[in-house]
């Protein structure tokens, strides 16, 4: 192969997007570029309080046309340019949005430019709960199970529970609506200048784990099942999709505009796009029964597997098995936690209250000294935690926490859960609270492995891919620990694009499947973390006390629900 051929990964993340310019010969960084959503930022179309998280689709095109720019000229420019061969995209999900029969997001369009029902409803957003908790309960009156394939329990996070709240509340966007697409669909039909949203190749990723296709049913559930559960929906499937596609087809080629204004040339390949972690599992290079954990925001847990081998087995509670959803030819598991990086940045913001509230009020420094100390004071809050409560001693009568502060994606996805504090004393200081809280995350890592196992399917190790995964020793070790199992950490920064940018080598025929491409193109561990078989009889008997308390929030969560649909 050619040594001057290079590919894009483009990797859609919560808060941000990144793109990275990679020598497809070797997996090579050459350049990265970050764009933070300016709109998001500013907290705009959110109402965290009632769970809403949305994101307008220019902080997604904006952001798609900076980083790429940027990284053509941080690699050397036109020289670099004529040399990229293919690009291809993975995003957070299920993050779906309406668009017309163009396939243009409403919110592009003049007269919903500022309505969030139009916009992009963030993975994160659980506004459609109570719809969630209907498709569960509608779907038990059908036969085929439409569920079997994402564990039982459909979500709030996922595809058709945020299409039937949107379309319940907004009266207009409902009429205008054409279609229901996902970001990681959305985004290679906009760059191969799409005009016709029948034209869209929908992914297999998003597809079989958020939106109920199967090989099996022969695609979507029929209208009937989505008709009888709301009559909104009525002729739903038929604007929607029946074939998916791998992330290894291409969807096209770039567009003369987008080549245009990216500087790149229309012979570039763009490949149909899939979500992160997935994507994130085979730039991490992922291996059969390993457990590759892309822990950011959230947590994405992937696990593959021989199609062969797990044919007929079902694994109850989680997020679906899908066969290619990230490796051609094996059935891809995925699992997750809703809260994670994100337990941290909440308590880090509550103990940095004062700092961000008070500080510019200080009569004893200037404003420019006091926003340079906030800035200061926040970098250092979360390592500083972390050393304070890595000296703390493990005992059975320490603080508790449970991680459900976004919900419980998995087992058994239950976003009406909220995270709970106990064992609090008038000696429970900010480390001690903070250690409680990094524990938490790691039983509710635990409590997916033991899922997995007690379902059949064994974990053989951990593989660790994101940003805590670089960034938090404390945690990591933590959760070795806790696991009793070893946990690598892959070297690549931005894992996730990386593995965009090994299928969009396969799409533009540099490599012929994806195995080749992560053989030539991995780059690595460069970290490692073994369990202290010492600590294993404490971390025992405190996971336990997690299931024990976790066991009672949720029994108390179901009488709190039922007696409000009672009053209702």
């Amino acid at each position: 192969m050619s040594k001057d051929q290079y590919v894009i990964g483009v990797d859609y993340g919560s808060d941000s997007v990144r793109s990275v310019i990679v020598n497809a010969a070797n997996g090579q960084e050459i350049a990265s570029s970050v764009f933070n959503y300016p709109r998001w930022r500013d907290g705009l179309y959110c109402v965290p309080s009632e769970n809403q998280f949305r994101q307008h689709p220019l902080d997604y095109i904006e952001g798609l046309e900076t980083t790429i720019k940027d990284c053509i000229k941080i690699a050397g420019g036109e020289a670099i340019a004529q040399n990229i061969k293919g690009i291809s995209v993975d995003t957070t999900g299920s993050t779906p949005v309406a668009v017309d029969a163009t396939g243009t997001p409403l919110a592009l369009l003049p007269q919903f430019q500022t309505n969030p029902n139009a916009m992009f409803v963030l993975w994160k957003d659980h506004t459609g709960i109570k719809e969630a908790e209907e498709i569960n309960a509608h779907a038990e009156n059908f036969e085929p199970n439409y569920l079997k394939y994402v564990g039982g329990i459909y979500s709030s996070e996922w595809f058709w529970a945020k299409l039937l709240h949107v379309v319940r509340v907004d009266s207009a966007v409902a009429n205008a609506l054409h279609s229901w697409v996902e970001h990681c669909d959305w985004v290679p039909f906009l760059l191969t200048g799409g005009t016709n949203v029948a034209d869209i190749k929908r992914g297999r990723c998003s597809a079989g784990h958020k939106a109920l296709w199967a090989e099996e049913f022969g695609g979507l559930p029929p209208d009937n099942f989505f008709s009888s559960l709301d009559q909104l929906l009525t002729g739903i499937t038929s604007k929607l999709y029946t074939e998916t596609y791998t992330a290894d087809v291409a969807a096209g080629n770039l567009s003369a505009e987008w080549a245009q204004r990216l500087g790149l040339s229309t012979d570039v390949v763009i490949g149909t796009g899939a979500f992160d972690a997935h994507m994130g599992a085979v730039g991490g290079q992922i291996e059969p029964y390993f457990l590759s954990k892309v822990m950011g925001t959230s947590t994405c847990d992937i696990l593959v597997a021989p199609s062969a081998e797990i044919d007929g087995k079902l694994v109850k509670g989680i997020c679906g098995q899908v066969n290619g959803s990230v490796i051609p030819g094996m059935a891809g598991l995925e699992a997750g936690q809703s809260a994670f990086g994100d337990t941290y940045a909440w308590f880090k913001n509550l103990v940095n209250w004062p700092v961000n509230n008070l500080l510019s009020q200080s009569t004893l420094i200037d404003a420019a000294t006091a926003e340079a100390l906030k800035e200061e004071l926040s970098e250092l809050i979360i390592p500083e935690l972390s050393r304070q409560a890595a000296l703390l001693p493990i005992e059975e009568t320490n603080e508790l926490a449970i991680d459900w502060f976004n919900g419980r994606r998995t087992p058994d996805a239950n976003q009406a859960l909220k995270g709970v504090i106990s064992g609090l004393n008038l000696g429970s200081d900010a480390p001690r609270v903070f250690r409680a809280l990094a524990e938490a995350t790691c039983f509710g890592a635990k409590s997916i492995v033991e899922r997995f196992i007690s379902e059949g399917i064994p974990v053989k190790g951990i593989i660790g891919i994101g940003g805590v995964a670089k960034k938090s020793p404390f945690v990591m070790q933590m959760m070795s620990d806790i696991l009793g199992m070893p946990i690598r950490i892959h070297q690549f920064k931005h894992t996730c694009a990386l593995g965009a940018a090994m299928f969009a080598a396969v799409v533009a025929g540099i490599y012929p499947n994806v195995e080749a491409a992560m053989q030539a193109m991995g780059r690595g561990f460069d970290v490692s973390y073994e369990p202290n078989a010492e600590l294993n009889a404490v971390y025992e008997k405190r996971y336990q006390q997690y299931k024990t308390l976790g066991s009672y929030i949720a029994q108390q969560t179901a009488l709190k629900t039922s007696t409000q649909l009672q009053n209702a």
